[in-house]
């Protein structure tokens, strides 16, 4: 998987052409435009710009690449709102990758949800039957809350236009959106039979599409918790924070500055460190570590 990840860069560095600057402004445009026609034109246009295999093997190939201006919310204030906020993340991801990674990313994860519904399609009896890609494009760009927690974790966003939030507490909020719409797939799935994983495709295809292009990311991640867990459950730990309660319980405090008396329990805001070069276990305030006689 590391080498898919840095496959990924080396391919967009050699084939700069394939850069799409401001990609998201125009798929942002283009579903304002959509979604316009849809709510004040003669007739809903989605209808002929959605994925639908049954239309396309007869022709109607504009809609491999249509179905992402596909706007899925009806009501004004949300659709608004969604749309600036992946125009807003969707440039800030562009900014630091640049346009070419960006557009391979978004490229693969329209690729990926193609693919999906073709195996499918095999899948339920062949390309004759009609699989329609749902919130496929929906997701890939709910995806990009991912993208951007982790390029930029603690970068603040204000919801709403009002309650700020950082970036990865945003992201895990997206993830709860995409645990739900999975979940409710399968139990539709189950329910309904086969056909409703095409519920299920579009926020699996989002994620592994985001674990492609963030598996060294993920691994450093995966790999600190693990560390960081091993630490906190060792022996030694434990030891010490048994000694570190004994030591509260019986003295009433756990450290002492050697030079003035000062304690943690005294000043719980005071910094208390230990010197290398004293013959022994001597404590010291922040006023004490370097203006002291060293016990020899």
């Amino acid at each position: 998987m590391r080498s898919i990840d840095s496959w990924f860069d080396r391919f967009c560095r050699k084939h700069p052409r394939l850069a799409i600057p401001n990609l998201m402004m125009y798929i942002v445009i283009g579903t304002a435009i959509v979604y316009i026609l849809d709510q004040f034109g003669p007739f809903p246009i989605s209808n002929y710009l959605a994925f639908d295999l049954y239309h396309i093997i007869h022709g109607q190939v504009w809609r491999l690449i249509t179905f992402i201006f596909i706007p899925l919310n009806d009501n004004p204030f949300w659709f608004i709102l969604s749309l600036y906020m992946y125009w807003w993340i969707g440039r800030a991801v562009e900014r630091e990758w640049g346009s070419t990674k960006f557009t391979v990313f978004y490229g693969t994860g329209v690729l990926m949800n193609i693919l999906s519904s073709l195996i499918l399609s095999l899948f339920l009896g062949g390309f004759t039957t009609s699989i329609p890609i749902l919130y496929g494009a929906d997701y890939l760009n709910m995806s990009l809350f991912f993208s951007m927690a982790t390029l930029f974790p603690d970068l603040t966003i204000l919801l709403f236009f009002v309650i700020p939030l950082k970036a990865k507490w945003l992201a895990w909020i997206d993830a709860a959106f995409f645990l739900f719409g999975i979940g409710k797939g399968l139990v539709y799935t189950v329910i309904y039979g086969p056909i409703m994983l095409v519920m299920v495709i579009p926020p699996v295809v989002a994620i592994l599409n985001y674990v492609l292009f963030f598996w060294s990311d993920i691994g450093e991640f995966c790999t600190r918790t693990f560390r960081r867990a091993r630490h906190q459950t060792s022996r030694q730990t434990i030891n010490f924070k048994q000694a570190t309660r004994h030591a509260q319980q019986q003295k009433g405090y756990i450290h002492k500055c050697a030079v003035c008396g000062k304690t943690d329990t005294d000043y719980p805001d005071e910094e208390f460190r230990y010197c290398s070069k004293c013959n022994g276990y001597y404590c010291y305030c922040s006023e004490h570590i370097h203006n002291h006689v060293h016990i020899e």
